[in-house]
């Protein structure tokens, strides 16, 4: 049965499409494993975000960490989205498609110089600072280069959020963002700067966040650091409350954004700040299937194993968070049943999509989707194992697009021969 989440993903005449195309021509013309997006979900996810939180003066700034194909950044860069980066490569990325420098906010708790001075040179919206010596580095890199350097201070506001202790990034355990009580400080010696343009203040809880509590409670901290600072005389335009809005990947309700966005909206009926939202698993995550091949079922006294052409390495975020993906077969069955471990070829035993899971009996050579692997999925993937990395296949109506063909196994070596053998 497909989660109500996968809007764009559906049966017909027992065989799974994705719009209007059989995901088994799909795996037929481009091999397995595969990543599939749905261009049609992604649009729709992002203009329902966009039209929810209409009431507000708000920039959705894409995550691109979630997924970065240019394909993907480009087709939400033309709806609307600016971007959230995390490093060079992602601002090359996003820059890459077109994006308006003013449009890219630049999170992350360790840039190194050369980031700095490609933000900069861009002219990006704003760095989310992290600490004291990262405020110093903006400070004096603006000088050096003749810019200004536009900021804002990413406040640590410990609100506890109910998600994965990996992604959890919002209480003084963690290593991001500043102390509330540090965050004027820095905003002083950044407003006496006459390098630096402090825009905003910034915090983010974690992500895959269901409960739209911890939202409010973050954003109540920082709109108090913002009423504080303004009564000192600074003023700050941009209220960036980060991403982490949380999907269904089994069967969960997801986090409710008009209800989020009622209470923004009430926080900041009074403000004119504009607010800047970051989500990347929301746009994208309900988007991607990973389509593979069973290659074996083994049996044995206590358990069943489906094995897979589709490995750890393919798909990280079983192994690396336990995560839950829903997995179906690509032609419905009606048959008998299974218990069964699904698992992949890598030698590990963590290599793993699915511990005790209920399927049809399949055999060798059939199709399987593993669901919600949009975001976090290829952006993830390695070589472990000198295996080439998936063909990604963006689907839009009846047309597919190779956006990214299969790694082929002698260009894994290409960059070690340069060395020679001597």
């Amino acid at each position: 049965m497909l989660p109500s989440s996968q809007e764009f993903f559906y049966y017909r005449d027992g065989t799974l499409f994705c719009e209007n195309l059989e995901l088994a021509s799909l795996a037929e013309k481009h091999g397995t494993p595969a990543y599939v997006y749905s261009q049609g979900t992604i649009l729709h996810n992002f203009d329902r975000l966009r039209e929810t939180l209409a009431q507000l003066p708000a920039l959705i700034c894409y995550s691109v960490k979630a997924n970065s194909h240019l394909r993907i950044l480009n087709l939400l860069r033309q709806a609307g989205a600016g971007f959230d980066v995390v490093s060079g490569g992602e601002l090359m990325r996003a820059l890459k498609t077109g994006a308006a420098p003013e449009t890219v906010v630049f999170s992350g708790v360790g840039k190194t110089q050369d980031e700095m001075d490609a933000g900069l040179a861009a002219g990006i919206l704003m760095f989310n600072v992290e600490s004291a010596g990262e405020l110093a580095l903006v400070e004096s890199r603006a000088c050096a280069l003749k810019k200004v350097g536009r900021i804002s201070i990413r406040v640590n506001p410990d609100v506890e959020a109910d998600t994965h202790p990996y992604i959890s990034t919002g209480q003084r355990i963690h290593k991001f963002g500043v102390p509330k009580e540090e965050a004027s400080e820095l905003y002083r010696r950044a407003a006496s700067s006459p390098h630096l343009k402090i825009q905003g203040v910034a915090c983010h809880i974690g992500s895959q966040i269901l409960d739209v509590e911890p939202f409010w409670k973050a954003l109540d901290e920082i709109l108090a650091i913002a009423r504080q600072l303004a009564a000192e005389g600074i003023t700050l335009s941009v209220l960036d409350l980060g991403g982490g809005f949380g999907i269904p990947y089994r069967g969960e309700s997801p986090l409710d954004v008009q209800r989020l966005a009622h209470g923004l909206t009430e926080r900041l009926r009074k403000s004119s700040m504009k607010l800047v939202v970051e989500p990347g698993r929301a746009l994208v995550g309900n988007a991607g299937v990973l389509l593979t091949r069973v290659l074996y079922v083994k049996r044995n006294h206590r358990k069943n194993f489906v094995v897979v052409d589709a490995g750890m390495n393919d798909l990280m975020r079983p192994a690396l968070y336990g995560s839950y993906h829903e997995i179906i077969s690509v032609r419905e069955h009606s048959a008998e049943r299974i218990q069964a471990d699904v698992v992949g070829p890598i030698c590990e035993s963590g290599d793993f999509f699915a511990h005790d899971r209920n399927l049809p009996s399949v055999q060798p050579g059939e199709l399987l989707a593993v669901l919600t692997t949009g975001a976090y999925g290829f952006v993830l993937s390695s070589n472990y194992n000198t295996r080439p990395r998936p063909a990604e296949i963006l689907v839009n109506g009846a047309q597919a697009e190779l956006i990214r063909a299969r790694e082929k196994i002698e260009e894994l070596m290409t960059a070690e021969e340069s060395g020679g053998s001597g």
